[in-house]
This record gives structure tokens, sequence and C-alpha cells, in this order.
């Protein structure tokens, strides 16, 4: 079982947080633009982060296959059958290497990064792939 992190569940609650308290002194100080900016940005962080409360595990595997969340708060089993391509999308810019776990079921592509699953996605992958070769969690 792969959950997100609680430090990216602080950080992005304390970022609506800063935002939204943003907004009210701008809304205070009469700054119109700065209400603007501040309620869509609390509101898409007040999001992001209700989801990881509501789903915080992203990714469990078992012997019948995996479960991945699909959509905001929804669900998806995908048997080990159906899996075609397990891999890890590594990036690197500006000094800094990325990692995205990418799950390929044919009809969809699910995609998860080190902070969705609380772990390495070389390490997660790895995991997958030997239970996968066993047909088993």
């Amino acid at each position: 079982m792969w959950r997100v992190r609680r430090e990216v569940l602080a950080v992005k609650v304390l970022a609506a947080v800063v935002s939204a308290a943003l907004g009210v002194f701008w809304y205070a100080s009469g700054d119109v633009r700065g209400v603007i900016l501040a309620v869509p940005a609390t509101l898409l962080l007040g999001a992001m982060a209700l989801r990881d409360v509501l789903v915080p595990v992203r990714l469990t595997a078992d012997e019948s296959g995996i479960t991945v969340v699909h959509g905001y708060a929804g669900r998806r089993h995908v048997p080990w059958e159906q899996i075609d391509d397990i891999k890890v999308d590594v990036r690197r810019r500006f000094g800094l290497r990325s990692e995205m776990l990418e799950i390929d079921t044919g009809d969809n592509l699910h995609i998860f990064s080190a902070g969705e699953l609380g772990a390495s996605p070389t390490g997660v992958a790895a995991e997958l792939r030997r239970r996968a070769r066993n047909g088993s969690g």
C-alpha cells in the first residue's frame, strides 16, 4: 500500500491557510486584484489537500492486481493481466531529478509522483513488476 506523505499534505494545508489569510488581508486593505488571485489559489490548494485527506492511499497491490485512485476520489481495480507496462519516467531539469511512476493499462495511463506514493517510484515499480511476474500480491 502506497500513500501520500503526511509532509506533502501538511504543506498543502499550510499553503491553503496562507493563501486564505492573504486573501483576507487584501480584502481588508481594499486590494481587489489580490483577492482575485487569492480566492482561486485557496480553493485549488484546499481541494488538493482535501483529496489527500479523503483518499490518502493512491496505490495498492494484492494477488489479483492493483487498485488505483481514479478521478477525484474514485478507485479502479486492474487485474495483473490488464497491465501492459510499468515504468518510471525520470527527468532532470535545473539540477533537479524527478521520477514519475507510469502504469499503462491499455486504456488508461496512471501516473504517480513520489509524494503521492510516499516512496521512490523506482522502488515501487520494481515491487509491482515482481508481483506481476509472480501473479500475486
